[in-house]
């Protein structure tokens, strides 16, 4: 009966394989589809990225195979496992319970191209000195199950000895489809190679999982679909990789809810395609955390002096001066595609980029706490914000993409040079010609005009930032809002705090710098201070003198209302102020500590 099974079963494949450009794997959701529409810019929906089958942890133990690991020997009674010493090989489809140590051992799936094999570890703890303590080396899909209460252990020696023309290199290594779930616990430790690997799909739909390895904590060729699961990842390259070198659209993350714990020495969350984000609760520290990154340094075209003044005008020490010539990646999440967070909880520490896509990155929800020595976002063609809580408390640049397209959301950022940046990853810092155009003198404060790196028409590139919408709180020490191009102000609530010195300015641009709606209230230095270009509603751009940090500013009408009240935490030596209640060409006073004067909008 078994030789006419697997006769059966040989024809069936032949039968699956004339007709697999039509049918779909019952447990397997279309890999195509779902990545042409991510890569859009479309998130992908649940049922997309996850079977029926990856969701069932249940399992009659009456009928289903058992397989006892008795330290340094095995037994079991059924002829679809094959027992070599202490190497177990599962030949067939069905449920297949393993409980118990074995010492020094190997658990391999071995079965028909057909076959989806459920392995329940029930107390299993499996150690291997040489070799993956659990591979599969053939089936269609494998589902690892870890009932309730469980505690389970895989662990390798340190060294990875071929059995086999594949090179194994995990605890747990799959050349198939591989499926993790249950609600038990399951603790790998792989102290010379990745954690788990997949060559095809690893995905996770439940369980609480311990991984510490020495490469990638989590890896898979084609993609990692993680939802309702709980992983503590320890990991000396990156917390979850995955990366397809044959097939740009696969090697995507996709990540629906869940805990994420994930120290890693390179990247947190890699993908070589795209990443999605729905929900879920993150703790990323890579790279060794913000403390770790080497500090860029920016030098003037000038004067050839290094260093940036710090946030309270001191100036950095040029022979303290560091160059980041690393190429070691230690971002807290990446793609190389585009990256797409909906919701979630972020508290990332990265010694490179906090969010990093080579492509576009989009934000419509989430709370996010971020600590990083490079950028908090970072994305070489868009940055879109939608909505969420941002709060970036230290980074080299807060938000930067050559183009940035801010339409709500909360805000608040802390930057060692611009605080948002249009530059297509090209960081000019604000470095460029004389700004501005003092007008008479009023009491010792002066207005001043738009200016201009290089005049009107004299772009340096095609960035843009766009402001719509949200509250943004910057603190930085170069330029508040830097675009090498153009900035587009149509609402929002915008408060820029910059340096006292040094050649940075509240408001930098190249094109032009429009103001249609919104508030927005700058401070900073006066040598390189800008102001808008163009506006429709009333802006005041003036020199007020060196003034300390808490000296309030207050803006009031003909009639004595306050339009607008603010105390800048930093000193300052520039005020910018534009409101919906400013008009153009009506005089307002401007009181800055116990000094006023009147001007008139421009």
């Amino acid at each position: 009966m078994k030789h006419i099974g697997r006769a059966l079963a040989l024809i069936l494949s032949f039968i699956l394989l004339l007709c697999a450009c039509t049918v779909q794997k019952e447990d397997t959701p279309s890999e195509t589809d779902t990545s042409s529409t991510a890569q859009s810019g479309v998130y992908a929906e649940d049922a997309d990225m996850f079977s029926a089958r990856d969701y069932e942890i249940g399992y009659d133990e009456s009928n289903s195979i058992q397989i006892k690991l008795n330290g340094d020997s095995v037994s079991c009674d059924s002829d679809s496992v094959a027992i070599s010493d202490t190497t177990v090989t599962i030949r067939d489809e069905g449920t297949y319970i393993l409980s118990g140590t074995l010492r020094n051992g190997r658990i391999v799936v071995d079965a028909e191209k057909t076959d989806k094999p459920q392995l329940v570890l029930n107390g299993a703890s499996i150690h291997c000195e040489t070799s993956a303590p659990l591979y599969v080396a053939q089936a269609d899909k494998v589902f690892v199950t870890l009932p309730k209460d469980s505690k389970n252990t895989l662990s390798n020696g340190g060294t990875f000895t071929a059995v086999d023309e594949n090179n194994i290199d995990a605890v747990i290594f799959s050349k198939e489809d591989l499926t993790l779930n249950g609600e038990g616990s399951l603790t790998v430790t792989s102290p010379a190679g990745h954690g788990i690997v997949s060559k095809d799909d690893l995905v996770c739909t439940g369980g609480n999982y311990t991984v510490k390895a020495a490469s990638h904590a989590l890896d898979a060729n084609d993609s990692v679909r993680l939802k309702n699961a709980a992983f503590t990842l320890d990991a000396g390259k990156d917390g979850i990789h995955a990366e397809n070198t044959e097939d740009t659209d696969l090697g995507f993350v996709y990540i629906a809810s869940g805990t994420l714990h994930v120290t890693a020495d390179g990247d947190g969350i890699s993908a070589g395609a795209y990443m999605q984000i729905k929900g879920g609760s993150f703790s990323v520290e890579s790279g060794g955390g913000s403390d770790a990154a080497v500090k860029k340094q920016t030098t003037d075209p000038r004067t050839g002096s290094v260093g940036r003044p710090d946030r309270f005008g001191n100036s950095a020490a040029s022979d303290a001066a560091t160059t980041d010539t690393s190429d070691v990646s230690g971002k807290a999440l990446k793609a190389t595609g585009n990256l797409q967070i909906r919701d979630g909880s972020f508290t990332l520490n990265a010694a490179d980029d906090a969010v990093h896509a080579n492509a576009s990155i989009t934000v419509d929800g989430g709370t996010f706490q971020i600590a990083t020595g490079d950028d908090g976002f970072h994305a070489d063609e868009t940055l879109t914000v939608q909505a969420g809580t941002v709060e970036i408390t230290e980074s080299y640049e807060g938000l930067e993409a050559l183009n940035l397209n801010i339409q709500g959301g909360d805000i608040r950022l802390t930057a060692d040079d611009d605080g948002l940046n249009a530059a297509g990853g090209k960081d000019e810092s604000g470095f460029g010609g004389p700004r501005g155009n003092a007008q008479p003198d009023r009491g010792g404060m002066d207005t001043f005009g738009p200016g201009g790196k290089g005049g009107a028409g004299g772009s340096a590139s095609n960035g843009t930032i766009c402001i719509s919408g949200g509250t943004l709180q910057i603190t930085a020490s170069g330029d508040g809002i830097d675009a090498n191009g153009s900035v587009t102000i149509s609402g929002g609530n915008i408060t820029v705090c910059g340096p006292m010195q040094g050649d940075t300015a509240t408001l930098d641009f190249d094109v032009s710098g429009t103001i249609t709606g919104g508030t927005f209230i700058g401070t900073g230095a006066a040598g390189m201070a800008q102001t808008f270009s163009a506006s429709e509603q009333g802006v005041l751009a003036v020199n007020v003198g060196s003034q300390s940090a808490g000296t309030q500013i207050k803006l009031q009408d003909k009639s004595g209302k306050t339009l607008l009240s603010h105390t800048p935490q930093l000193p300052y030596t520039v005020v910018i102020l534009s409101t919906p209640d400013l008009k153009s060409g009506e005089t307002y006073t401007l009181s800055v500590g116990s000094s006023s004067a009147d001007f008139q909008a421009s």
